[in-house]
């Protein structure tokens, strides 16, 4: 890597893919977002929502805030999204030196909820950072929201802000996510970035390593990385790090369409799925005033509307007479909440919507029904009532992640006579198999108690 460093006159590697503040590229509205987003924090008392794509800039956002956020602002950061609710709340006692001791739940939110208090007294305002939050279970993200409730009779003694993919918008659109996402008053986007963008990128990163000739990459090598990374900078870094090496080995200085298309081969990257169009309108956000704070935020920071997601005005949902209320001094308001036009109604089989990881292990679960014998087994990981679209896709998005994917399958069932969704893994020849195979799981899969049963009763 010396070498390499020194064919191209560099003091460090422009390109490595671990997060590095030096290599904050503040381009394509990423410094604009920054600022909003330490004002968000500072300012609101509400959720903040960061969401991108895989490799899209997120943990370097976070990276960022945990250097410019105030002296007075303590962070804590949770980079496991796969806590239960119980281990989140010994995480943040530990952020915060707090002996759990074996404490109960209550007696741990408890002593949470005097530390926030102590540090309020202090001039301290407290920050948890949740990353990879897509991929908490339900439970655990219930549990966020619980966290939210923490408050003195003035303000809100923790700020939540979670960095997700977007899927986590889905599952918020959930019926069973609706406190949460009510919670949310802040919404950012990392998009990916544009071809004249990835120009400044590029750029940007050679410079900050200590590059002073002209620019080794051409035209066409700018273009064929704007295209095979389709603007994600961890793609973008990676095609450019494999490139300048390209280049190297053939005793060159520039960077041309043949070094990428080599750099592109190697990386086998997937292309993005296309996703469907996403309704806003769930996400309207849930406190009053928020449309207030993010004008005075932009007019604070000098950031441009757009970094901002808007509610749509047309949402089915409605304010209920709460949010009328003007602030007086001494009194403190009471919670805006939003009502829904059908509160209170059960949802209806045909209008229950499954987040995309439930949807595709339902067509798994399709295709091997269809020729799985009767008198094979396989074990039961979850059954729940088919209205909890958040709990399944959590619990599918943790299994995922400690089983083969490809071996869980999720169904849907009214033979109880309720409308349930089950969660499956595994085809085995005889209920021995099937044991046996139990014995092997993850300790994380074994805490939900799995079970085997027969082909034959899903029939």
């Amino acid at each position: 890597m010396s070498l390499y460093l020194d064919h191209f006159g560099l003091r460090e590697p422009p390109f490595r893919i671990t997060p590095h503040t030096d290599f904050f590229f503040t381009g394509a509205n990423r410094g604009p977002t920054l600022d909003a987003l330490i004002y968000a924090i500072t300012q609101d008392e509400g959720i903040v929502k960061v969401t991108g794509e895989v490799g899209s800039g997120k943990t370097m956002l976070c990276r960022m805030l945990l250097e410019r956020l105030p002296e007075n602002v303590e962070t804590l950061y949770l980079a496991n999204p796969s806590l239960s609710r119980q281990e989140i709340l010994g995480a943040i006692a530990d952020e915060l030196g707090i002996p759990t001791d074996g404490k109960a739940t209550h007696s741990l939110i408890r002593a949470l909820q005097d530390a926030l208090i102590a540090r309020y007294a202090e001039g301290k305002r407290v920050v948890l950072l949740i990353d990879e939050a897509h991929a908490m279970p339900a439970e655990s993200l219930e549990e966020i929201r619980l966290l939210s409730n923490l408050e003195s009779k003035a303000a809100k003694l923790l700020q939540i802000a979670l960095f997700a993919q977007p899927e986590l918008d889905e599952r918020l659109a959930a019926t069973d996510m609706r406190q949460l996402r009510e919670r949310i008053t802040q919404h950012f986007n990392l998009a990916p970035l544009k071809q004249d963008d990835v120009a400044a990128y590029i750029e940007f990163r050679l410079r900050a390593a200590g590059y002073h000739g002209p620019n080794p990459f051409t035209a066409e090598a700018v273009t064929m990385i704007a295209k095979a990374s389709e603007g994600l900078s961890r793609r973008i870094n990676i095609l450019a790090d494999k490139a300048l090496l390209a280049a190297y080995s053939s005793g060159t200085h520039q960077v041309s369409g043949n070094e990428i298309k080599l750099a592109a081969q190697d990386a086998r990257f997937s292309p993005l799925k296309p996703k469907a169009p996403f309704n806003p309108k769930p996400l309207l956000w849930g406190a009053a005033g928020a449309s207030a704070v993010v004008l005075l935020a932009a007019l604070f920071i000098g950031a441009p509307p757009s970094v901002f997601r808007e509610a749509d005005p047309n949402s089915t949902l409605a304010l209920t007479p709460q949010a009328n209320q003007t602030a007086q001094p001494g009194k403190r308001l009471q919670p805006v909440t939003l009502r829904s036009e059908t509160q209170g109604q059960p949802a209806s089989p045909d209008k229950i919507r499954f987040a995309p990881l439930t949807r595709q292990h339902f067509g798994q679960y399709d295709q091997w029904i269809e020729d799985a014998p009767n008198n094979h087994y396989f074990i039961q990981l979850l059954a729940t009532d088919a209205s909890q679209t958040g709990q399944i896709e959590g619990f599918l998005a943790r299994a995922n992640t400690v089983l083969d994917p490809s071996q869980i399958r999720a169904y849907r069932s009214s033979l109880s006579g309720r409308d349930r969704v089950g969660v499956i893994f595994g085809d085995y020849a005889s209920r021995e198999e099937a044991v046996e195979a139990m014995q092997s799981l993850p300790e994380s899969i074994k805490a939900v108690q799995p079970f085997p049963r027969q082909v034959s009763k899903l029939r």
